[in-house]
């Protein structure tokens, strides 16, 4: 069993502040009810990492909606970077919310995996977030989804980011590029073939279930997103039991957060240093 577990955590929260025509959690309002219950699940989680005394965790958190407009989801990316046994936390974000709070962090540790949406943002105001983000000296990536309609805008935001910040491309869901069309996005993203295609993964060796598992609000442990049947619960320690090297059950994997954990392809070594936050080694 690896001394170093990675958790992605999922809660209840599916509002989100954007309404992009491609996610289907745009501009959705979770209820009172429900926030609180994702406030509580998150205080819970964050306390668990707190006290967990069996190597070192990393943390990333994937939510359906936006979790840094929720002071819950920004006091947690705080408390985490700051415990001694924690190696990264890092969140998928639309980076729409204030940045001064990131100066409370260890930023040593804490790191953000940033989604523009062209027609949700402006141009100058996202670029000066990005600009904040580096002045507080934090570790980002920036992507876009590769939608056609999203080419000119990825081509301005990568001539206008500094060489150093990683641009990814996530290939659209549905959507068949052609050679040519897959050129144009590998120009901005020399990386956008591990995503233009899905993954064959059936039978194949996967970290997930090993040293990386998905949790819930409940604190129900999956060995990822898309691998439905639990492996127990974080909160009673019955997950630790089924941890093991697992071959994926699944015909194939075409989201980065799950094939990046396969073993047959080279992404640790690619992302060495940066997987949780999609910077690759030596950036």
């Amino acid at each position: 069993m690896s001394d170093h577990l990675t958790l992605l955590y999922r809660g209840p929260l599916s509002s989100c502040d954007y309404d992009c025509p491609y996610c289907p959690f745009a501009k959705r309002r979770d209820t009172p009810e429900l926030l609180r219950a994702d406030r509580a699940a998150l205080e819970r989680f964050t306390a668990w990492a707190a006290a967990y005394r069996h190597g070192r965790l990393s943390v990333l958190f994937t939510p359906w909606g936006e979790g840094l407009v929720r002071s819950w989801y920004r006091r947690a990316m705080v408390e985490l970077s700051r415990l001694p046994h924690l190696e990264r936390v890092a969140i998928q974000t639309n980076a729409s919310c204030r940045t001064g709070w990131l100066a409370e962090a260890d930023r040593s540790k804490l790191a953000l995996w940033v989604t523009y949406h062209p027609g949700q943002v402006s141009e100058p105001r996202f670029l000066a977030k990005c600009a904040e983000l580096a002045a507080l000296g934090v570790r980002f990536s920036v992507g876009v989804v590769g939608q056609p309609e999203h080419l000119a805008a990825a081509r301005r935001l990568r001539a206008a980011l500094p060489e150093g910040v990683y641009l990814w491309v996530n290939a659209a869901d549905g959507l068949t590029y052609t050679d040519a069309e897959a050129a144009q996005w590998s120009e901005l993203d020399p990386l956008f073939g591990y995503s233009r295609h899905p993954h064959r993964s059936a039978g194949l060796p996967c970290r997930t279930g090993e040293s990386v598992v998905s949790v819930d609000g409940d604190g129900t442990v999956r060995r990822c997103h898309f691998v439905r049947p639990p492996l127990g619960n974080l909160y009673d320690d019955s997950y630790r039991e089924q941890l093991r090297p697992r071959a994926c059950p699944l015909g194939s994997c075409d989201c980065h957060i799950g094939y990046v954990h396969l073993e047959s392809l080279p992404l640790y070594d690619v992302f060495a240093g940066g997987v949780l936050e999609r910077i690759p080694h030596g950036w």
